[in-house]
């Protein structure tokens, strides 16, 4: 049986469950949501797969994201392991394209995935997005500029864009 491995960051927004597999980062939960938010997503694609509590494996990904967080790393270098669809990997590579204090639209990366008539399904492929800040769905916002939604809440949000601001 294949293994998940898990442990806390533990941050001022509140306290985030990190997943990792062997092959890499797998999973960002939202702050302060109880540990069944990351078994109910895990179902699908790692069904079969364990939890461990690791914290010697996930370390270098809370080192990396704790300095994310405290404004001192404006890029990642960490391994990743996203499983989706086609769709939605090609709208994640997108997403992971987008500079560090930028923002885009939805139909601004339904264009660069090159399928501009595909904003409702972007949405919901960026709403699947796994890894948040790592795959940076937080730097999209809507075509009038106002906030949209974000799995973790548009105060997660909005602290994620100021930090990328200062």
């Amino acid at each position: 049986m294949d293994i998940l491995y898990v442990d806390t960051l533990t941050y001022a927004q509140g306290d985030m469950y990190i997943v990792a597999s062997d092959e890499g980062l797998v999973y960002i939960g939202t702050p302060n949501a109880p540990f069944e938010e990351v078994e109910e997503w895990a179902k699908k694609p790692f069904k079969g797969y364990r939890f461990e509590e690791h914290k010697a494996k996930l370390q270098p990904y809370i080192k990396q994201l704790t300095a994310y967080l405290n404004g001192a790393l404006t890029e990642f270098d960490l391994p990743i392991h996203v499983k989706g669809t086609p769709f939605q990997l090609a709208v994640w590579d997108a997403l992971k394209e987008l500079p560090y204090g930028t923002t885009t639209t939805y139909s601004n990366i339904a264009h660069r995935i090159g399928n501009p008539k595909a904003v409702r399904a972007v949405g919901s492929a960026i709403g699947a997005n796994p890894i948040l800040a790592i795959i940076p769905c937080h730097r999209v916002i809507g075509k009038d500029g106002k906030l949209t939604g974000f799995r973790s809440g548009l105060a997660m949000k909005e602290f994620l864009l100021a930090l990328e601001r200062a």
